[in-house]
């Protein structure tokens, strides 16, 4: 995080990228990200220049430290509040991009997307995931709307146009 910027090797956010480089080791460790969101303005400078300058870490330790403590705190409570992941979820979240987002491009109505997925599912997954996998899809498309359908590889015509289909065959 220090010697990135000191080195200069980009001509833009060298700091940016030390930054985000310096949340590695944390992210690797499964630890919460360093962020210095709400550290006063011109602190990270000055102890950055204290490094460089005066070849004293002090500043910039307690900097590190203050801000990775408030990191930690606010990383705890955003994932308290969203719980924790679903492992079924996790475990196809690839096959169920690939099915919401074939549902809304071909524009099925919801009897026609019903039967897609119970097909794909009998189709490609074991019996046991099956009726959780149709679940899960289709509460993914009821759950679609304008301000989720970017995690699907679906542009925004093709949203529109599946919408009027979907809502009008309630």
């Amino acid at each position: 995080m220090v010697q990135l910027p000191y080195l200069q090797p980009f001509d833009d956010v060298n700091k940016h990228v030390s930054r985000m480089a310096a949340n590695i080791p944390f992210i690797r460790a499964n630890l919460s990200p360093l962020s210095f969101t709400d550290l006063p303005r011109g602190l990270y400078a000055h102890a950055i220049l204290g490094v460089y300058e005066l070849n004293r870490i002090e500043l910039l330790r307690d900097v590190f430290t203050w801000s990775y403590e408030r990191s930690a705190e606010r990383y705890a409570a955003v994932r308290q509040s969203l719980g924790e992941p679903d492992p079924f979820r996790l475990r196809h979240r690839d096959a169920l991009r690939a099915v919401v987002a074939e549902v809304v491009l071909r524009r099925m109505d919801r009897k026609t997307a019903a039967a897609h997925i119970g097909s794909w599912a009998t189709t490609h997954l074991d019996d046991s995931d099956r009726a959780t996998f149709r679940e899960v899809a289709e509460t993914e498309l009821l759950g679609l709307h304008e301000g989720n359908f970017a995690r699907y590889p679906i542009r925004p015509g093709e949203f529109k146009a599946w919408q009027e289909i979907w809502s009008s065959r309630g």
